[in-house]
């Protein structure tokens, strides 16, 4: 087959498969640009999922008559002056218009500022039209209708209407996180509307809330760290405030919305023993880093960025979120104390009683569930009748309640934020008091926690011990597999994994960590080899011997169902107070919950 040169059309067609993947792509590119063009104020509106119309009007800078041939022609661009090296804004390819052009029928009518008049010019598989003069006032409106016509394989593979609408919010919502001072307005048939009112910059977690939701600012701390140049800011979540999935992640890089694998993976370490694995942190978190050290030129939808050293920010972002959770340990999520409240309220279920059968009598008086006894005038604590007083102190609290005997109840002292302990119910749960609370506290939760964390200094503190092979393991690798391993030679030995260069493509391991007790040793190695290849980081080993000590600490903490005396209880809250990270377990799960006294008075009527 002789080769022969592609037309103009298929040219753009097949450059449009990288750029536009589905109507969420196009709303990402063109609200880009308008931002890029200084738009305070931009209206989506939509209708078929996207796929029959996307309208954005904004009211930016707007594009003179004589560059609207150049603004839907590939590779013209006006944000490439500093060359890829010093890229500062969100577009600089100058191929998304081109692109949706050849695969849709584009309407731009922009009206630049300053001058007398609109113009517009049409753009339907690939051919112009115009310009030619149009009626708008200021800014950009830009038209996409019919998505994909020109292409029917690529329309046949896109999802519901419901389901590209949900992808085009979430697009809107991640980008308008990270510009507070524009006001978005999303709308169209197939939608709820979507209004977000510009805020000003010392108002951000006002936007913020209003999208990852307004109890996220109760849970989460701010995060304000800087490192050679590199500086982190935004919100990440309490490791008690969590979700079934990593959609409530939230990261930029100067300013630009990312799915970036090293940051993602940053974030997962930084959570690593305070979360259980199969829930997700929520954060916010913004990178400003030099234009010239990160190529956002990496990905077609500009969605994964390179760090020019990427061990640099992940140890940002894992040391600031540590640093945090390590001074904020005793902090926990509202969303169990909340909860709590909602089962006071539901009877103390968590689900509202079933209602009675529609054929049962109606009871003639409020105790008619009172066992039908006769009454017995000598054995009636409220009326005796020969003149003594009841005898209250044969009651006994129920079996679940232990209390303990001692002559002066603990004082309750603002230094303890966890209070003074008052009594243990069912032998598992500590009820202790603070001056405007009353807490619960799960002991074995809490006591696992602090033995993790004296297990984790220990090991720590010192190369682990190894256990010596019989017959040392041979695992084959790539060379740039074996290159990183042996760059991590050092730490690895800390860890008691201790491996040699076996030629150019294999690594021997000759000592594996004594913690770990029989282990597959050229599984550990592949595992830790790719994770190096993946973050730059081999902190799976660390998590291996971690999950030993975690597993140890679980085995060997106070259980349920052990009575504690006072003394013992107090000792327990006294140490939760000093240990980092002790408001969860190290499986993730709350060591206590917090009822304020406020709280409880509404539950009464009281307030």
């Amino acid at each position: 087959m002789p080769i022969r040169q592609l037309s103009e059309t298929l040219i753009d067609q097949i450059a449009a498969g990288e750029v536009v993947e589905r109507p969420a792509s196009v709303v990402k590119e063109l609200v880009e640009n308008a931002l890029d063009a200084g738009a305070r104020r931009i209206e989506i509106a939509t209708a078929g999922g996207g796929k029959s119309l996307i309208r954005i009007t904004d009211d930016g800078c707007g594009i003179p008559e004589a560059e609207l041939p150049l603004a839907v022609r590939r590779h013209c661009t006006s944000k490439m002056e500093g060359g890829l090296q010093g890229i500062e804004t969100l577009g600089f390819r100058g191929e998304a218009l081109p692109s949706i052009g050849s695969v849709a029928r584009l309407s731009l009518r922009s009206r630049a500022r300053g001058a007398s008049g609109a113009h517009e010019i049409l753009v339907h598989g690939g051919r112009q039209d115009g310009p030619r003069p149009a009626a708008l006032s200021a800014g950009t409106v830009i038209e996409v209708r019919d998505l994909f016509h020109a292409v029917p394989a690529r329309l046949k593979f896109l999802k519901s209407d419901r389901a590209e609408s949900a992808a085009i919010t979430e697009v809107v919502r991640r980008i308008a996180i990270a510009f507070p001072g524009v006001r978005f307005e999303l709308s169209g048939e197939d939608r709820s509307p979507l209004v977000l009112p510009a805020v000003d910059e010392t108002q951000a977690m006002e936007r913020i809330g209003a999208i990852v939701g307004e109890s996220f600012a109760d849970n989460a701390f701010a995060l304000d760290a800087g490192r050679e140049g590199v500086f982190l800011a935004g919100h990440a979540g309490l490791p008690s405030f969590h979700r079934g999935t990593a959609q409530h992640q939230y990261v930029y890089v100067n300013g630009r919305p990312v799915r970036d694998r090293l940051i993602l993976s940053a974030i997962r370490g930084a959570y690593a023993d305070v979360m259980p694995r199969d829930r997700h942190p929520v954060c916010v978190l913004f990178l400003q880093v030099d234009p010239r050290d990160v190529d956002v030129n990496v990905h077609p939808a500009k969605a994964d960025v390179r760090f020019r050293d990427p061990g640099l920010v992940r140890g940002l972002v894992v040391g600031a979120i540590r640093a945090e959770l390590a001074r904020l340990s005793l902090r926990g999520s509202t969303e169990g104390a909340d909860g709590l409240l909602v089962r006071f309220r539901a009877g103390g279920a968590g689900e509202p009683a079933a209602p009675a059968p529609a054929h049962a009598p109606r009871p003639s008086f409020a105790f008619s569930e009172r066992p039908a006894a006769p009454y017995d005038p000598a054995r009636s604590p409220s009326r005796p009748l020969d003149g003594r007083p009841a005898d209250f102190g044969a009651f006994q609290p129920s079996a679940r309640a232990e209390r303990f005997e001692e002559t002066a109840p603990a004082p309750i002292r603002a230094e303890f934020p966890l209070g003074a302990a008052r009594a243990q119910i069912g032998k598992a749960f500590i009820v202790a008091e603070t001056e405007d609370s009353l807490v619960l506290i799960d002991q074995h939760a809490a006591h696992e926690r602090l033995v993790y964390e004296a297990l984790k200094e220990a090991i720590h503190a010192k190369p682990l011990p190894t256990q010596m092979l019989l017959i040392p393991e041979v695992v084959d690798l790539t060379e740039a597999e074996v290159e990183r391993l042996v760059a991590e030679d050092e730490v690895l030995k800390r860890f008691g994994l201790h491996i040699e260069r076996f030629g150019p493509g294999a690594v021997m391991v000759r000592e594996t960590p004594a913690i770990l007790g029989e282990v597959d040793a050229p599984a550990l190695v592949r595992e830790i080899a790719d994770e190096l290849t993946e973050t730059g980081s081999g902190a799976g080993l660390g998590g291996r011997v971690d999950h030993v000590a975690a597993t140890m600490a679980c085995h060997g903490s106070v259980r349920a169902g052990r009575r504690l005396q006072a003394p013992e209880m107090n000792a327990l809250l006294r140490r939760m107070e000093q240990v980092p990270a002790s408001a969860t377990c190290n499986h993730g799960r709350p060591t206590f919950i917090e009822l304020k006294l406020a709280d409880i008075e509404r539950l009464f009527g009281r307030r």
